[in-house]
This record gives C-alpha cells, sequence and structure tokens, in this order.
C-alpha cells in the first residue's frame, strides 16, 4: 500500500529526529517497538506494544512527537495509535477515555494562538496545563519546601500574596514545571472563573514573532494583559531578545498592577541571568524567587514510592532502594530509570533484578563506579575551576588553588575505593592526614556555606557525567 510505505518513511524521519534528542536506552525501550501502519489526511497510524506504552508515551514524550509530525507531515499532523495485543484501535474504547485521549493529543499537537481569534470568551481560553501534575504527586522534601509552600499558598489568594512573582529556579529534572502547573491546577480547581495559561518562553517568543509578521501585536498584548495567571516556563530564553523582553514587561506591569498573579520558572537565579534586561530582572525579584535543589535519599525514596504505587508487586523494595541510592541527579532520571525497569518487566517477562537496574542506571547516568578514577575527577575539578592540573598538584598556598585541590581530594574520597595515602599521593605527594582535613574542610563548607554547598552539587553532576 503506497500510504503505508508513506507511513514508514514518515515514522523514519520522526524516529531519527527523536533518537538524536532522548538517552540511547530511552529510544531503544520507547520507540524501537513501535512500527507506522497508515497515513491518511495527515493522520499517522502507529503501532505500540501496549495501553501501558500509549499512556507513557504520552506523559513523556507527547511534545517532542509533536515537534516531529509537524517537521515531517505539516502543522495539521495528527497521530492515532493502535495497541497490538487487543489489536483494536484506541478510538475504540470507551467514551470517557476515547474523549480524554484525544482532548489531551489534539490540545498538544494542533494549537492555535488564541490571541488572534477576535471576541474570544473566557471559556474558550485553553490553560494548556497537564491534568497529571498536581501537589498531589509532587513530593515535598528540604530540597523544595519553600517553593511548594509559596505555591500553596498562592493557590489559595493567587494575586494577592507577597509571592507575586514567584520565580522557581533550579536545574533540570528537579521538577520546575511540575510545581508550576500543579499551581496552575489548583487555582483552575478552586477559581474555575479565571483565566489561566501556561506556556514556555520558546512559544511565547514564536507567538510574538508571528503577531508581528501579522500585523496583530496590539491583539497578542491585549489577549495577555487579560490573563488572570500566566505561567512562563524557562524564562532564561528571553535572553538577547530585546523586543520580546520589551513587550513582556509591560505585560508583566498590566498583570502585576491588576494583582494578577505570574509565575515563572528558569535554570538559574535572577542574579545569574544573563542577557536580560535589568529593569526585568528587579521586577522578577518583587516576589519571591525559590529554589530547587537535588532531592536527598530519604525524598528519593518517597518520589519512587509515590511513583510505583500499586505496581509494588512489579519491584522489590531493594530494587527501589538502589535507585534511590545510586541516582542523586535529578527527580527525571529517577522516574525515567523506574519506568525503564518496569517496560523490561512488562516486556521481556523477566524479573528486575539488581544487575538489571544497575545495566539501566549505567544507560541512563553513564557512569560506573570502576570508570571513576582519580584521574578523571582531577581532571574535571581543574576544568571547573578553570586551574590547571599542574597548580592543583602543586604546593602552592593561593586560596583558589587550595579549595580546588580539596574539592579534589573530597571526591576522589568520596567517589573511589583508594586509601588516603593512594589519594595523597594523586593530588601531589600529601600525606594521608592533610588527606583526612582536606575532606573535613569540603565537608564542613558543604553544610555551612549555602553557596559552596550548591557548587559541589554541580561538581557532582558534572562528575557523573560520561
Amino acid at each position: 500500500m503506497k500510504n503505508k510505505d508513506e507511513a514508514k518513511k514518515i515514522w523514519h524521519n520522526c524516529i531519527l529526529y527523536i533518537k538524536s534528542k532522548i538517552p540511547s536506552i530511552s529510544f531503544n525501550t520507547w520507540f524501537k517497538p513501535i512500527s507506522a501502519l497508515s497515513l491518511e489526511d495527515n493522520k499517522l497510524t502507529i503501532q505500540v506494544p501496549s495501553l501501558f506504552f500509549y499512556e507513557y508515551l504520552e506523559e513523556q514524550y507527547i511534545s517532542m512527537l509533536s515537534d516531529a509530525l509537524k517537521k515531517f507531515i505539516g502543522k495539521e499532523a495528527k497521530l492515532e495509535y493502535k495497541v497490538s495485543k487487543k489489536q483494536r484501535h484506541i478510538s475504540s474504547m470507551d467514551n470517557t477515555k476515547k474523549n480524554f485521549i484525544q482532548k489531551n493529543f489534539s490540545q498538544n499537537v494542533h494549537q492555535k494562538n488564541p490571541f488572534i481569534i477576535p471576541g474570544i470568551s473566557k471559556e474558550k481560553i485553553y490553560s494548556q496545563l497537564d491534568e497529571n501534575k498536581l501537589f498531589d504527586n509532587f513530593i515535598e522534601g528540604e530540597c523544595n519546601r519553600l517553593a511548594r509552600s509559596a505555591g500553596l499558598a498562592i493557590s489559595k489568594n493567587p494575586g494577592k500574596t507577597a509571592f507575586n512573582p514567584l520565580l522557581i529556579y533550579g536545574g533540570s529534572g528537579l521538577g520546575k514545571t511540575h510545581l508550576s502547573q500543579a499551581i496552575g491546577n489548583c487555582i483552575k480547581k478552586n477559581y474555575p472563573e479565571k483565566i489561566i495559561l501556561y506556556l514556555s518562553a520558546e512559544k511565547f517568543q514564536t507567538q510574538f514573532v508571528e503577531s508581528i509578521r501579522n500585523n496583530t501585536r496590539n491583539d497578542f498584548i491585549h489577549f495577555y494583559q487579560r490573563v488572570d495567571l500566566l505561567i512562563i516556563d524557562d524564562i532564561q530564553e528571553f535572553a538577547g531578545k530585546e523586543k520580546t523582553q520589551n513587550t513582556f514587561f509591560h505585560i508583566f506591569n498590566h498583570l502585576h498592577q491588576s494583582n494578577k498573579q505570574l509565575i515563572l520558572t528558569s535554570d538559574k537565579a535572577p542574579s545569574e541571568l544573563k542577557g536580560l534586561k535589568e529593569r526585568l530582572l528587579s521586577r522578577f525579584k518583587w516576589g519571591l524567587s525559590a529554589d530547587l535543589k537535588m532531592p536527598k535519599m530519604e525524598t528519593r525514596l518517597a518520589i519512587l514510592n509515590k511513583k510505583v504505587g500499586n505496581n509494588k508487586n512489579l519491584i522489590k523494595p531493594e530494587i527501589i532502594k538502589y535507585i534511590a541510592k545510586n541516582i542523586k541527579t535529578n527527580v527525571r532520571e529517577l522516574e525515567g530509570a523506574l519506568i525503564s525497569l518496569f517496560a523490561h518487566k512488562v516486556l521481556k517477562k523477566k524479573e528486575i533484578t539488581i544487575e538489571t537496574a544497575t545495566k539501566v542506571i549505567e544507560s541512563l547516568i553513564g557512569i560506573t563506579e570502576k570508570e571513576i578514577s582519580a584521574s578523571k575527577i582531577l581532571e574535571r575539578v581543574s576544568n571547573f575551576f578553570n586551574i590547571s592540573i599542574e597548580n592543583i598538584q602543586s604546593k602552592s598556598r593561593k586560596r583558589e588553588i587550595v579549595q580546588a585541590r580539596q574539592v579534589a581530594t573530597y571526591f576522589t574520597k568520596q567517589m573511589t575505593k583508594l586509601s588516603l595515602v593512594s589519594i595523597g599521593y594523586k593530588i601531589g605527594k600529601r600525606d594521608h592526614s592533610t588527606v583526612l582535613h582536606s575532606f573535613k574542610t569540603v565537608k564542613n563548607l558543604i553544610q555551612v556555606d549555602e553557596e559552596f554547598k550548591n557548587k559541589m552539587e554541580k561538581m557532582e553532576i558534572l562528575l557523573k557525567k560520561k
């Protein structure tokens, strides 16, 4: 069939595009088993192994699928799933499930810019919130308590607390998007009459450029000035885009003066954002800037147990503990490891063992314990501090060199099985008492100096990457 050949060609291009953007283990697990069935009227039908597969794709990869389909089919692209085990189209399921699936996909794959629709009414504005991102499944811990508490306060009284704007910042995969949307969903429930809108800074930028091209800039601004809760994700993407910043500045001012709530997310604190105008940065500081840190062991365990839910029979507690102990970088990788193991259990019908978990974790974070060497640690500490290895190993007592040397010593003791004598030799022929002193110095600084602690967390992430 001609349309089947075309479907295979389109899908092949799509998965090549997706393959370039995600880890190989994720690609092999979630995209290799999929096959293309047909292409008709811009609708691509693909076959997936199970309903579990479909639901995971919808939850984790819907935006990427959307981008790929638009790239190779066009803006009118649609996607239909067929579950191979039951040999039926998802559209043949019960109406409640059917409506949810169709709505969920259409909202993500084909969206019109709402501001260009004249006379649009409140009920027609789609918030673009993910209904699954709630406070109930956002685990509280020391790493996020301030941001979560502020979010709950905002949810009860949007626009009228001291937390306006609320800027949530932190590294990738720590829950910024989840928390911001949880606030949005809670406000949507408490205040159904309010206009709520979530979007990425990139989407805002695209809409703004289109409004200039279509001579609808005033409509664009007017639309955003009507919003009661505006959530902009990844605000750092505005860097260097002067006209977009100017327009957002005026929208921000109007909303803030009207006691409308603004929530922003960023990968860095306002003081560290580059390429943004000072007058915009100063407004970001009007409310509360709250950071999300890497979760500690206790929180990581709670996140995994929450994710496992009623599927505890699929995975043993010791495996969950093993994942929590070995993935310390972010929540996304934590959940990714768990889902990959579930897929292993469901698709291969094999028990999940420590060996299996080890392979999954190695593939996700790109390391094994034996791959971390003192030489590699020294090299990466050298790059991080911009101090040569020779200087770190020298007898120099310059403060910045001493600190780099102590950090290298600390991580070598933490991440290798070398003896104190061996570590001392590697770091510049120091004795074991110097190694212990360096280790204790760094450990104490982490406990009392928040800025230094954050720097060490970044250093640890760098050391765990291939």
